[in-house]
């Protein structure tokens, strides 16, 4: 397991991590998401060792990492950082050689990635003769060609066609599948939602919250629910603890608790039919709106999962 405790990191007098806490447990894909600033970059380079951090600590599997041991890790960062007058597949093998393999590994090693995210035909082209999408496919392919042990990844998923995205997501999901922890930033929360298996919000340089999908939702989610009658529901608006999001005659999206939700339903059966009721699943947008502008004082969670 991938651990943070306490993790806090200034720049002269501004501080742009406080006390950051969470884990990113093996065979888990993490999701870590958060505004513009917010501290997920900063984060990230103090677990690859880049950047040092003034207090906490960084762990993997109970132990101090060390640079043998981060020598392990896969990178992705958010900027480019390969040769743009290389061949893909010679910079790939390039890579993998300085990480201890052969020539003849390398070599296999640098084609089988590009083959498996769908660039077999481009790999004996320039790096800059690609799309943007395709250098962004082959920068995925630079953090997985030495097999490493974790996986962190800054905005993996920008500038990738939908097709691309679907090729990406299958082989991460394959790493996880292997034991691999994987932590990935990304600015695209539909994609963080249908992949992940725990969630990490970051705003402020302090974690706001951590947990599943299901978790966030619990804790976070505002109590929406949806109804819909053969008759007028404006009289909703009037139910006391009722905040009425949507409405057009006979339908209203309304915020409650579930207990004066239900007083909604036995309302409204009263006045005419009900063609439907019930609550409306919290999107991760609506949570992490509802996380980073919350008025509350930011709360660490100290496990991300068990």
């Amino acid at each position: 397991m991938l651990r943070l405790d306490g993790v806090s990191k200034s720049f002269g007098e501004r501080q742009v991590l406080d006390r950051v806490s969470f884990s990113v447990a093996p065979g888990n894909l993490t999701g870590f998401v958060g505004g513009n600033g917010a501290g997920k970059t900063t984060t990230m380079r103090i677990i690859l060792g880049v950047l040092g951090a003034n207090t906490g600590a960084v762990t993997l599997d109970g132990r101090p990492l060390e640079a043998r041991r981060r020598r392990r890790f896969g990178y992705m960062p958010e900027e480019r950082g390969l040769y743009p007058k290389m061949r893909a597949a010679e910079q790939l093998a390039y890579l993998a050689r300085l990480h201890g393999f052969d020539r003849g590994a390398a070599n296999r090693r640098a084609r089988a990635l590009l083959e498996r995210l769908g660039l077999e035909e481009r790999a004996d082209d320039a790096l800059e003769s690609l799309s943007l999408g395709n250098q962004q496919r082959v920068q995925i392919a630079a953090a997985l060609v030495h097999d490493p042990e974790v996986l962190i990844l800054d905005e993996p998923f920008s500038g990738l066609d939908p097709l691309a995205v679907e090729v990406v997501l299958g082989v991460l999901a394959e790493y996880a599948d292997r034991g691999v922890p994987v932590l990935f930033s990304s600015h695209q929360l539909d994609l963080v939602e249908r992949l992940c298996d725990e969630l990490v919000i970051i705003a402020g340089g302090q974690i706001r919250a951590t947990g599943t999908r299901e978790q966030l939702r619990k804790q976070w989610g505002v109590r929406r629910h949806e109804l819909a009658s053969a008759v007028d529901v404006g009289w909703v608006r009037d139910v006391p603890g009722v905040r009425v999001v949507e409405f057009d005659r006979g339908n209203a999206l309304f915020e409650a608790a579930d207990e004066v939700a239900q007083q909604v339903l036995s309302l409204a059966v009263q006045r005419g039919p009900v063609l439907r009721f019930g609550p409306v699943v919290a999107s991760l947008s609506e949570i992490f709106k509802d996380v980073v502008t919350d008025d509350v004082a930011p709360h660490q969670t100290e496990e991300v999962a068990a």
